[in-house]
């Protein structure tokens, strides 16, 4: 099982105490928690959240991911998930607080994946960011914090990462669940001249992004010339750019991002409002 990040710190001390106590050191877990959330950035919940972290786990290196996602919008936030994870050594903690309320059907749980641990609700955000099956799923069965049920990382998700980082076995949290719910995403459909996709994330510049991927438009577009249409066919685009800076200011362009993803963009300007953009909308790119 996945360790957390461990580090030793000198004790504090004063520069007049003996060579014995200068030696001194305390040994504190490390653990790196990211946190991801719709909780916003206006209201109090982030920080109830990380002052319990710090309170129980001094040393932790707590990373925000994003809490902007729109209120309960599992598609946004399994996007968000699925592209920062990785870049996280093993070992790392996620606490995902979005539609967290537990129910029978539903639980809180833990999912080691890729020596990673994921804590959140089985919403079936889980099946949305793993490309394959879990090392391992524990529903949660500890007592919480508070008697109230409204704030699942300040109530249980922090209790559960205190936990395994203090050495305690998964077995202790809870029963292993068999699988996680599954929830289907949108995945582009192709034809031999023809790709079909759709708007899976606008991020923060309303840059659009499709679930096109450069894999899929070189395999099915075998080095063809191709059109690119959106926003009702009234916009279209034939070539891949490498850079926002390959068009003048306020032209249309496409190119693969970095994550791989076909991205449309206006450059210096907001592509989601002005071509009219809007989750789940359809592109398609054809080939000649």
């Amino acid at each position: 099982m996945p360790k957390s990040i461990k580090k030793s710190y000198s004790s504090p001390r004063n520069t007049n105490f003996d060579t014995q106590t200068k030696n001194q050191q305390t040994s504190y877990t490390m653990p790196i928690i990211t946190l991801l959330s719709d909780w916003g950035y206006h209201d109090h919940y982030q920080a109830m959240a990380k002052s319990k972290i710090i309170g129980r786990m001094p040393g932790a290196v707590i990373v925000d991911i994003a809490h902007n996602i729109p209120p309960f919008n599992l598609n946004n936030a399994s996007f968000v998930l699925r592209n920062s994870f990785a870049g996280f050594p093993p070992g790392t903690f996620h606490l995902i607080d979005i539609m967290a309320d537990a129910t029978i059907e539903m639980p809180h749980v833990v999912v080691l994946y890729d020596g990673h641990y994921f804590i959140g609700s089985d919403n079936g955000i889980f099946s949305l960011v793993f490309d394959h099956a879990p090392e391992r799923i524990i529903e949660i069965d500890m007592i919480q914090d508070t008697d109230t049920y409204t704030f699942a990382t300040f109530d249980v998700f922090i209790k559960v990462v205190q936990h395994i980082a203090d050495g305690g076995a998964l077995e202790e949290i809870g029963p292993d669940r068999p699988a996680l719910i599954t929830r289907i995403a949108l995945r582009a459909v192709t034809s031999p001249d023809l790709i079909k996709g759709h708007v899976i994330y606008i991020d923060h510049y309303e840059n659009v992004i499709t679930n096109i991927t450069r894999p899929l438009y070189l395999e099915v577009g075998r080095k063809r010339d191709f059109v690119l249409t959106f926003g009702a066919a009234r916009y279209s685009v034939s070539t891949i750019s490498q850079s926002y800076k390959d068009v003048a200011p306020g032209e249309i362009l496409a190119f693969f991002n970095t994550n791989g993803y076909l991205e449309i963009a206006v450059s210096m300007g907001n592509a989601a409002g002005l071509l009219g953009l809007r989750h789940d909308d359809s592109v398609r790119m054809e080939f000649k």
